[in-house]
């Protein structure tokens, strides 16, 4: 879910630009040997991966983010809760505790950039 807000691009030998649409496989025809792809936001880059073909002539690979749909929705709820327990209790400290998922979320997307978007094979 939080890779559809963001503009995911691959990036072929550092020239050719495909963009991913959301949930829709791409092709891209490569005519080189040893092509390397980048996936991009712009922001996170992933490592190079380098596509040799002497075995397969076609390689399958899906754009995966760090953040899982569960773990989106459960900090959102952990978050709610937290405060509302702390509202209704006017512990200051609790409410303060419930802003941790924000925290952890925001330091997995700013502070680990290089496996915030990640290419696995299918």
């Amino acid at each position: 879910m939080l890779l559809s807000f963001l503009r995911i691009r691959a990036i072929i030998n550092g020239k050719e630009i495909y963009p991913l649409v959301n949930s829709k496989p791409v092709v891209i025809k490569v005519e080189e040997n040893n092509p390397k792809l980048v996936i991009t936001d712009g922001f996170h880059f992933t490592q190079p991966v380098e596509l040799v073909y002497h075995h397969l002539n076609t390689y399958y690979f899906k754009v995966v983010c760090v953040i899982g749909d569960f773990q989106l929705m459960a900090g959102g709820f952990l978050l709610a809760f937290l405060y509302l327990m702390g509202f209704y209790s006017g512990i200051f400290l609790v409410k303060l505790f419930s802003f941790s998922p924000i925290l952890y979320l925001l330091f997995l997307y700013y502070f680990n950039r290089k496996e915030f978007i990640q290419i696995t094979p299918v």
